[in-house]
C-alpha cells in the first residue's frame, strides 16, 4: 500500500502562537518548525518496508494530494483537530481510506468517527500492525483501541529517515511515559497513564546514534529535546541515562517538576552531559490555585529559590504559567509580570487555562456549564473557551496579552540579555559549544537587513544588539528565540 503519514497544521491560516515558528522561518529564509511530532516516526518505524510511505508535515510543506495514497494516518491534537477533520474529508473524497489517532480522538472518539474511516484510541505500537493488515484485505474496522499500555523496553527503535530533518530545529527523544501526578488540567495521565515506563538506557542511546550518524557538517551537535513528562520521574532512570549522555555530544532540553531544585547529583550530571534548559510548570502564584490543580509538589517548593538553584548550573529554567483558573482577579496579572521579571525569566511560556477532552478539568467546566464552545482550532492556549470565575472572557484575555507584551516587550528582553550576559551565563555552553565568527557575521548581516523595516522598535532594538552579537558571551539563538516571540507578542 501507499501510506501518507501526516501532521496538520493549525486551521487558521493568520493563527500566531508561541509555536508558530513563523518568525524563524522568515529569519533564516527557509521553512522551518521547532520539531515534528513523534507519533509521526514512531508509526513510520512500526511500518513493513514493503509499503510505501510518505510523511506530510503541514508546518513545513505542503500536502501532496496528487500523490496516490491507500491508507491516510493523521496524528491529531485538540487544537489541529479541525484541521486534521478538512484533510482526511478532502482524502475521502479522493477514495482514500483515513485513519486518525492520538489524543483528541482517543478523548473524543465518537466526534472523530465523524470524519474518518477508523479511529485508533491509545497507544498505536500494538493496533498499528493488525490495523495495516486489515486495510490490506479491504476489512479495516472502525476502531482499534489499544487494550494495554505499551512496554517501552520492547519497542522498536525509531526511525527518523523518513522525516526532512534538516527543516527542523531539534529531535525529539521520549524516554519515559506516564506521569505520577493528577494535575486537573492535564491529560497525560489520563492517556499515558500514572505508572511510570522507561525504555532501556541502550534503546535512547541508539536512537541519539541514530541521530548524531546524520549530523549536518553545519553543525558541531545535534539539539534534542526529551518530551519526557517529567525526565526525574524515575530518579534512578535519569541518574543513569545522564551518565550515559555524557559521551555522545548534544544539547539538550527536557521537562521535570520543580523539585528537581532539591537534586543536586541529578543537577550536576545534567549539566555535564549538555542539559542547556529545563521547562518546568510554575503554572500559578496563588496558593489556592494550586490547591485547585492539584499541583501539590509546586505548593512545597520557594520558585525564587529553585530557580536560582537549578540556573547555579548554568541550566536555564523556562517556566510555564497559567492565566485563568477560579482564584485569578485582574491583580493576577500585574502579579505573575512583577515575578517573571524580578527573577529574570527569560523564555517564559504563558497560557490562558484550556480545559482540554479527556481532562478533568474540562469535566468539571462542562458540568458546571462554563464551557464556551468546541471550536477546537481555538483551544490553543491563547484564546479563552469558557466561562472564567472571577473575570469576563475579555477581561481574562486582555490580561494574558498584558502579560505577553510586557515580558517579551524589547525593553525587557534587552534588560534580561544584559543580565545573563553580565554574568557570563552561557559561559560554559560556549567554552563547549562556541559560535563561530562566521554565523555571528551572517546573524549580524541577517539582522542589518531588517534594520529599515517599518518596525520601529525592533529597528532600534537591532541597533543596540548588533554590537552584542560578537560578543563571545552571546548565544545568537537566544537573541533570535526572544525576537521571534517579541513578534509573535506584537502580532495582534
Amino acid at each position: 500500500m501507499n501510506i501518507a503519514l501526516i501532521i496538520p497544521v493549525n486551521s487558521s491560516d493568520n493563527s500566531r502562537s508561541f509555536y508558530d515558528y513563523k518568525f524563524f522561518s522568515t529569519f533564516l529564509l527557509s521553512r522551518k518548525y521547532i520539531s515534528y511530532l513523534l507519533a509521526i516516526p514512531t508509526l513510520a518505524s512500526l511500518t513493513p518496508s514493503y509499503h510505501k510511505l510518505r510523511v506530510f508535515d503541514e508546518n513545513i510543506d505542503d500536502i501532496d494530494y496528487e500523490w496516490q495514497a491507500d491508507l491516510v494516518g493523521i496524528s491529531v491534537r485538540t487544537m489541529f483537530a479541525k484541521r486534521a477533520y478538512e484533510i482526511s474529508d478532502m482524502y475521502q473524497k479522493k477514495g482514500c481510506k483515513t485513519v486518525l489517532g492520538g489524543i483528541h480522538p482517543s478523548m473524543c472518539p465518537e466526534e472523530a468517527m465523524n470524519y474518518c474511516d477508523c479511529v485508533v484510541i491509545g497507544e498505536a505500537e500494538n493496533v498499528w500492525g493488525m490495523l495495516l493488515k486489515d486495510a490490506e484485505q479491504g476489512q479495516l474496522k472502525r476502531i482499534y483501541r489499544a487494550e494495554s499500555l505499551v512496554d517501552l523496553s520492547s519497542a522498536p527503535s525509531i526511525s527518523r529517515s523518513c522525516l526532512s530533518r534538516a527543516r527542523y530545529l531539534q529531535d525529539i527523544i521520549q524516554t519515559t511515559k506516564g506521569c505520577p501526578f493528577h494535575c486537573e488540567f492535564c491529560s497525560v495521565h489520563a492517556f499515558d497513564g500514572q505508572k511510570i515506563r522507561n525504555k532501556s538506557i541502550e534503546q535512547v542511546i541508539a536512537e541519539i546514534k541514530d541521530i548524531n550518524s546524520s549530523l549536518s557538517k553545519y553543525k558541531k551537535k545535534n539539539a534534542i529535546f526529551f518530551a519526557d513528562d517529567n525526565i526525574i520521574a524515575n530518579k534512578k532512570f535519569a541518574s543513569e541515562l545522564f551518565e550515559a549522555l555524557k559521551p555522545h555530544n548534544i544539547n539538550w532540553m527536557c521537562q521535570a517538576s520543580i523539585n528537581i531544585s532539591k537534586e543536586d547529583e541529578l543537577l550536576g550530571l545534567m549539566r555535564d552531559s549538555g542539559c542547556g534548559a529545563i521547562f518546568i510548570g510554575i503554572e500559578s502564584m496563588s496558593k489556592k490555585n494550586l490547591e485547585v490543580m492539584r499541583k501539590e509538589i509546586n505548593q512545597q517548593c520557594d520558585y525564587t529559590e529553585a530557580i536560582r538553584i537549578i540556573q547555579s548550573y548554568g541550566i536555564m529554567v523556562h517556566s510555564s504559567f497559567i492565566v485563568g483558573y477560579d482564584h485569578d482577579c485582574e491583580s493576577a496579572f500585574d502579579e505573575m509580570i512583577d515575578f517573571i521579571q524580578e527573577t529574570k525569566q527569560l523564555m517564559p511560556l504563558i497560557n490562558i487555562l484550556t480545559p482540554f477532552p479527556g481532562t478533568e478539568l474540562f469535566k468539571r467546566m462542562e458540568k458546571e456549564g462554563r464551557i464556551l464552545h468546541k471550536d477546537w482550532s481555538r483551544y490553543d492556549t491563547k484564546h479563552v473557551v469558557f466561562q472564567p470565575h472571577k473575570l469576563s472572557p475579555q477581561e481574562l484575555e486582555a490580561g494574558y496579552w498584558k502579560i505577553v507584551r510586557e515580558v517579551y516587550s524589547f525593553d525587557a528582553i534587552w534588560k534580561k540579555l544584559n543580565y545573563y550576559w553580565e554574568i557570563d551565563f552561557w559561559k560554559r555552553a560556549n567554552e563547549l559549544d562556541p559560535v563561530k565568527f562566521s554565523y555571528r557575521l551572517i546573524f549580524a548581516l541577517r539582522l542589518f537587513s531588517l534594520l529599515f523595516s517599518r518596525n520601529i522598535n525592533r529597528s532600534k532594538f537591532i541597533i543596540k544588539i548588533l554590537p552584542k552579537v560578537f560578543d563571545r558571551r552571546a548565544r545568537i539563538s537566544s537573541i533570535l528565540a526572544l525576537m521571534a516571540y517579541n513578534d509573535f507578542a506584537y502580532s495582534l
